[in-house]
């Protein structure tokens, strides 16, 4: 399994921007499907959105697409979650996972990620 580390979490006011890593650990980062996900107080874990292992197919959730962009850099690892234009609503705590197995684009469904990370918490002020 690959480790995940978030970082790049804060506040905000509405309107502003966040970037978010996540560094994974381990040489086999690319072979890898990876994913954002959210979760609010009391309330179950969201797919945010995700990417495949070479970049070439990303997947978003209605309430962030077109504000929201995923990207990845194999060589460093690493993969990014920019956020723009910022609502209180998105106020979560955020988590990259990671999921193996061979898809032709991210799958939406938590249970299928078998690495996560310990989440960065973006709270959005209005």
């Amino acid at each position: 399994q690959v480790q995940l580390v978030e970082s790049g979490g804060g506040l905000v006011q509405a309107g502003g921007s966040l970037r978010l890593s996540c560094a994974a650990s381990g040489r086999t980062f690319s072979t890898y499907n990876m994913a954002w996900f959210r979760q609010a107080p009391g309330k179950e874990r969201e797919f945010v959105c995700g990417i495949t292992r070479g970049g070439g197919t990303v997947v978003y959730a209605d309430s962030v697409k077109g504000r929201f962009t995923i990207s990845r850099d194999n060589a460093k690892n690493t993969v990014y979650l920019q956020m723009n234009s910022l609502r209180p609503e998105d106020t979560a705590v955020y988590h990259c996972a990671a999921d193996g197995a061979i898809r032709a684009q991210p799958t939406r469904r938590p249970g299928a990620y078998e690495s996560w990370g310990q989440g960065t918490q973006v709270t959005v002020s209005s």
